[in-house]
């Protein structure tokens, strides 16, 4: 007789986990999906530069004032409109993370868990 194995509880740990496992890749394929819909918006010049990102930090939209454009400040505007989407890419990984986070905390998960996304 095998009687280290102590009946088949191991296996149903096993099955619990495996489980476990496939319902977390199938919430986190869809949280992915969402974020593409997620979006935020960063700014800068107090408002002047707008740019709108996804959680994933693709750029969907960027809103100029028109009173910026002055081609003695082209450089100033550059500086802006870059400043205004790396203001919206980090709100976007904030986001994400947030998510993420909501995600494995869900799931029973220790929330600073990094995860391959």
């Amino acid at each position: 007789m095998l009687k280290g194995l102590g009946g088949l509880g191991g296996l149903g740990d096993m099955a619990k986990m495996m489980k476990a496992a496939q319902e977390m890749q199938t919430k986190m394929a869809a949280l992915q999906e969402e974020m593409h819909n997620m979006k935020v918006t960063g700014e800068s010049g107090a408002g002047l530069v707008k740019a709108t990102v996804t959680a994933k930090g693709e750029l969907v939209a960027l809103d100029i004032d028109p009173s910026i454009f002055n081609p003695d400040e082209k450089e100033v505007v550059e500086d802006l409109i870059l400043a205004a989407i790396k203001d919206a890419q980090m709100k976007g990984s904030d986001l994400s993370q947030a998510e993420m986070r909501k995600l494995t905390e869900g799931m029973g998960l220790p929330a600073d868990m990094k995860l391959p996304f």
